[in-house]
């Protein structure tokens, strides 16, 4: 009896094993269906007759105008009651418990009833409509409630970042005039009662996590409500008020831009000028649109337009937002638990996972061997319009890699900063994904500009999207001229802005009298109707000798070098020569350092000269190649063990380098470098 079965046993697992190998087999070999375009990628887009050479998307005579993309879903209410259609009352909001492995999810129709108490419970508390009502909090669920629930009731939101600092914090509540701000954790809460006496318009805290009573105390000492979420919850549901949604042209957020120079400013949003972005986005995503069945992990800043967008076209089309446990060092589980299909991303992220898969591939020969053949493999598909995550290599070589993110991902839109474009190719082939690249600002929503779904080149960002026009103005004093397709990019279009909060004097410098926004970027087209970024008109400065420098020019092309993480490059308008503060690549210095019995402490490698002057040597050829002139090379540098962080200040929320805060931090290593080249 045993015999048999063991025998019955065998054949099965036998069956079971030929099967599996015949349809590896069979999916291996097939030839690989190939990405649908929209239009032709060596025409993507075209310029419209006049003297400005203004370019609009290929797709914008197919769809003039993008002011929506559904009937249905024109402002960012109607949104969420879409998807709760479109959907079928599917999961919307998903979070993890500490300590669980499994995500937790609210269902559409549930979001939509608690977003509609939460408004009311607004309302009750006297927050009337066209009222600013603040959101200071990580990514929670909650904050989507609040969010929605006042779009139902046509309140304005205006999420508050915790890097803005103390005084900017208070320019905001009291610029805004804001009555009620929702906090996630008590130490916020409390952080705002701290200054309220410079806050006179602020009367509600809405806090999270439980109240103490020590807090209850304080703020009835001060005479300010604070009260839970769920007790607005629960005072909206039993004090029910009418719904009072908002018009497209109704003003839906104002976006405080943290800036890299001086106060933020209010960037006022309508309702139109998100959709359309959105929509104008789908448009361009085509058949990698996301939809339904997708699931996107939110780890990016809620304050930040791009991250807010991304969302939106996720409640649009009935898909899925689950957010990340709140510590960026645990974002690998969460990849891991949530496995979601697209995410919105930053170039800082996706150097971080490059880097990491070259330490891996540089412990072994053979690791290293197997990968640039999976690559060279994956670059050819690329080519020939195939991106897919189930052939020979993915199996074999790069499983590992796209397990790390959880082994679903179909599409990652990257935004805020430029990525080097060998790590953006290299981790097309190697996620298996769509990795498109967007290049805009708060003035106009997110992107203005994108690159198209299969486009494997890397040196654009994109034809302008459908809801927009974009051209290039001259700016003389940098040889720059909009005749050569060169100059500062302006942009036009349902997407621009309807000017900075209370402030008439710079919007009135930001968009011109024909409703052109100057973006401060200098961009160039190439042949195919793409436009490249190349430089920055705003941050530059004249040296001793006469000579224009534009730092953030010199600092994308050092951060090319493999060795350098981070870059601040300095120039004085006194000095001949320019200067650079360099965070090294940590990894590949420690290793380079071994080999060379030098030691490894981290502090120490920054002080070492032999490093310093590795490093140097190895930024100049970077330079070199990439076209840099004798006067833009770093002439001498400062290695710094930290990372620059938004903690330090040294960064904007969306990882920006705050130039006037380095110049100031670094003052001192500045200062001792100019002194030894004199």
């Amino acid at each position: 009896m045993d015999s048999s079965l063991q025998y019955i046993c065998g054949s099965i697992a036998a069956a079971v094993t030929g099967a599996v190998a015949t349809a590896a087999v069979y999916i291996a070999t097939r030839p690989p269906p190939k990405l649908k375009r929209n239009f032709d990628l060596n025409h993507q887009s075209e310029e419209i007759p006049g003297s400005e050479h203004v370019r609009i998307s290929h797709l914008t005579p197919k769809a003039p105008h993008v002011s929506y993309l559904y009937e249905d879903a024109q402002t960012l209410y109607e949104c969420m009651l879409r998807g709760l259609r479109v959907s079928g009352n599917g999961p919307c909001l998903g979070w993890r418990e500490k300590g669980s492995e499994e995500y937790q999810w609210l269902r559409y129709k549930e979001v939509v009833e608690r977003s509609k108490n939460f408004g009311a419970g607004l309302m009750f508390k006297k927050i009337k409509p066209k009222s600013f009502v603040g959101i200071y909090s990580a990514n929670i669920v909650e904050c989507v409630l609040a969010e929605h629930g006042c779009y139902g009731r046509s309140m304005i939101i205006v999420p508050i970042y915790d890097t803005l600092g103390p005084k900017a914090f208070t320019l905001i509540v009291n610029e805004a005039e804001i009555m009620a701000v929702v906090c996630d954790k008590e130490e916020r809460s409390v952080a705002l009662m701290n200054d309220l006496h410079e806050m006179p318009t602020l009367k509600l805290i809405v806090q999270v996590d439980p109240i103490s009573e020590t807090a209850k105390q304080k703020a009835k000492e001060l005479g300010i409500e604070i009260l839970s979420f769920t007790e607005i919850e629960r005072l909206g549901k039993t004090n029910p008020q009418d719904l009072i949604p908002p018009k497209p042209d109704d003003l839906a957020t104002v976006c405080y831009t943290s800036g890299t120079t001086g106060n933020p400013k209010g960037v006022m949003l309508t309702h139109k000028n998100i959709m359309a972005n959105v929509s104008s986005a789908m448009l361009q995503f085509g058949e990698t649109a996301p939809g339904s069945n997708d699931i996107m992990l939110s780890f990016l800043p809620l304050a930040h337009m791009f991250e807010r967008c991304c969302q939106v076209g996720l409640y649009m089309t009935g898909g899925q937002v689950g957010f990340f446990q709140g510590d960026i060092r645990k974002l690998n589980e969460d990849f891991r638990t949530l496995r979601p299909t697209v995410i919105p991303c930053v170039p800082r992220l996706l150097n971080r996972i490059y880097d990491k898969i070259q330490e891996e591939a540089n412990s072994s020969k053979i690791k290293k061997m197997l990968l640039n053949m999976a690559i060279e493999s994956k670059k050819a598909e690329l080519e020939r319009d195939i991106i897919r995550n189930n052939g020979i290599w993915d199996w074999t070589v790069l499983k590992p890699i796209q397990d790390k993110l959880g082994g679903r991902i179909r599409l990652i839109v990257v935004g805020s900063a430029p990525i080097a474009g060998h790590i953006l190719t290299f981790l097309r082939c190697a996620l298996g994904c769509v990795i498109v690249v967007g290049y805009g600002q708060t003035e106009c929503v997110a992107p203005c500009t994108m690159t198209t779904p299969g486009d494997s080149s890397a040196d654009s960002v994109g034809p302008p999207i459908p809801c927009v026009k974009v051209k290039l103005v001259d700016v003389p004093d940098m040889n720059y001229f909009a005749s050569e397709g060169k100059g500062e990019v302006c942009v036009q279009g349902l997407t621009v802005f309807q000017g900075y909060l209370k402030d008439t004097e710079k919007t009135e410098s930001t968009v011109d009298k024909d409703g052109w926004l100057h973006t401060g970027d200098i961009g160039m087209w190439l042949p195919n109707g793409c436009l490249t970024i190349v430089d920055r008109k705003k941050h530059i400065f004249k040296l001793q000798q006469g000579e224009y420098v534009a730092p953030e020019k010199i600092e994308n092309i050092y951060l090319r070098c493999p060795y350098v993480s981070q870059v601040f490059v300095h120039g004085d308008s006194l000095k001949s020569c320019v200067v650079g503060i360099i965070v090294p690549e940590m990894e590949l210095i420690v290793q380079w350092a071994k080999e060379r019995n030098i030691n490894r402490d981290k502090i120490k490698i920054c002080q070492h000269q032999d490093v310093k002057e590795f490093i140097l040597n190895e930024m100049t050829l970077t330079g070199k190649k990439s076209g840099l002139k004798s006067f833009e090379q770093v002439k001498d540098i400062y290695l710094h063990p930290h990372l620059f962080s938004m903690e330090d200040g040294l960064l904007t929320p969306t990882l920006k380098t705050k130039r006037l805060e380095c110049r100031k931090y670094f003052k001192p290593q500045i200062d001792a470098m100019y002194s030894l080249l004199m």
